[in-house]
């Protein structure tokens, strides 16, 4: 890639960015990806946050570090056995100091824990529940991961592995807006005398709803075969060039007349850019122009495009 270069880094907040979350205190013991993603996002909006996690570590650790390392910058981690009676008596110690507690059990095992939500907000009625299932309802309770709710989705295709954790990833963002929910909502409470300052509440992230909820262009027709974002648009494709690939994206009537006439195409309505013809006039095009040749094009023209190594 040239035009524009990807990192594995985490994304650095601008200067003066927001702190929505700050003086908020957050402890998750939440394991692997999604609730350190969530609390990733809460860190960077300026929450205080601290992890427990088992006297194992957090899997996430041991296969993927450079990935765990990212998720736990600025979060404070500390280790604690929630199967012995101490553990549990320390936990209890951080949650009363504690705004909003973060997890990824299953309900029986939070219950078991003694952090059902009746029992929790009884024990400390101030503390928010940001609860992130695998999926809603009484199907909480069964197994599933990442892979399993994007293929419920029709988000696998043939025998490849998803590029992407699109279910971890969305529902890290779920949980992390769930956070700001709960704290606005508690604000709002008593802002509006409905109920004390200390009053918490309870919300629930699946992550089979982040993959749904990210499925839907493809529900929608909009990434199908048949859709203008799924092939069917010859502005929107992924072409072999002279010397590698190039993912175009030349949809909105004005890019899609650029890319034309750089092809020596004249016309460039929709009937035209949806015509096999075109994308085959294009795909010959682009198969005789090199990467420098598309990426000088596309500044030339402002098109928004891409390059690629085979």
């Amino acid at each position: 890639m040239t035009r524009l270069q990807s990192s594995t880094k985490p994304l650095k907040r601008p200067a003066r960015s927001p702190q929505p979350l700050k003086g908020v205190r957050i402890l998750s013991l939440s394991l692997n990806l999604p609730g350190p993603g969530a609390l990733m996002r809460c860190a960077a909006m300026g929450a205080t946050c601290t992890k427990l996690e088992p006297p194992a570590g957090d899997p996430m650790k041991s296969y993927q570090p450079g990935a765990y390392d990212t998720m736990h910058q600025g979060v404070k981690v500390k280790t604690l056995d929630l199967k012995t009676a101490a553990g549990l008596k320390q936990l209890d110690t951080q949650l009363a100091r504690s705004d909003v507690l973060l997890t990824s059990f299953r309900p029986s095992a939070l219950k078991k824990l003694g952090l059902g939500w009746r029992e929790l907000h009884q024990r400390h009625p101030h503390l928010n529940l940001v609860k992130i299932v695998g999926a809603p309802g009484e199907a909480a309770e069964i197994p599933g991961h990442d892979l399993t709710y994007q293929a419920e989705q029709d988000l696998v295709t043939g025998m490849n592995l998803p590029p992407s954790l699109l279910a971890d990833m969305g529902g890290a963002l779920m949980a992390s807006e769930a956070v700001l929910q709960a704290v606005l909502l508690q604000a709002l409470k008593h802002k509006t005398g409905k109920a004390k300052a200390s009053s918490g509440v309870q919300l629930e992230v699946a992550l089979s709803e982040a993959a749904r909820w990210l499925a839907f262009p493809r529900a929608w027709g909009l990434t199908q075969p048949k859709g203008a974002v799924g092939g069917a648009h010859a502005g929107y494709q992924v072409y072999p060039c002279k010397n590698g690939r190039v993912a175009v994206a030349a949809l909105e009537p004005h890019f899609a007349q650029r890319l034309c006439q750089a092809s020596g195409l004249d016309k460039s309505d929709l009937r035209t850019m949806m015509s096999p013809k075109t994308r085959e006039h294009i795909a010959a095009w682009m198969a005789g122009q090199t990467r420098v040749q598309l990426e000088k094009l596309a500044t030339q023209l402002d098109l928004p495009l891409m390059t690629l190594p085979v």
